[in-house]
């Protein structure tokens, strides 16, 4: 792999998950090494069931808004939540959970889908992945 690409999910509205993971799968098929840190309310994305429930961030018109833009992404094609997750994981993509964030928020492991996590970690691992990165975000 060349390169690498690290992103910080810190929100869970769904249009800004959505953007981290097409970033993501983009740079894996580039052939670039990518680190997703779920935090805060990112980290929510990452519970059971919680994948899809991200509210939008603008205009979410008590969850219209988010179904229509749903709609309007099946219309031209783009991958659901779960597909481009799916996706990610088949590329290779590594997904970090913060342990802070759990403690904070009383997440337990069990809470959150473990089949997608590769590591628990604190501020400590990401920039351990961001100063090995070309491209650092935060989404």
């Amino acid at each position: 792999m060349t390169g690498k690409t690290t992103i910080i999910v810190h929100s869970g509205d769904m249009d800004k998950v959505i953007s981290a993971l097409i970033i993501a799968n983009g740079s894996l098929s580039m052939g670039m090494e990518v680190s997703l840190y779920f935090t805060f309310w990112g980290l929510n994305r990452l519970k059971k069931g919680g994948l899809e429930k991200g509210p939008l961030s603008k205009m979410n018109m008590f969850g219209l808004g988010r179904s229509m833009v749903k709609g309007r992404m099946a219309k031209a094609n783009v991958a659901s939540m779960e597909r481009l997750m799916a996706d990610f994981k088949e590329l290779g993509g590594k997904i970090i959970a913060c342990e802070m964030t759990m403690d904070v928020m009383g997440i337990k492991k069990e809470d959150l889908r473990l089949e997608l996590i590769d590591e628990f970690g604190a501020v400590g691992t990401y920039v351990n992945e961001a100063r090995n990165s070309e491209i650092t975000l935060f989404i």
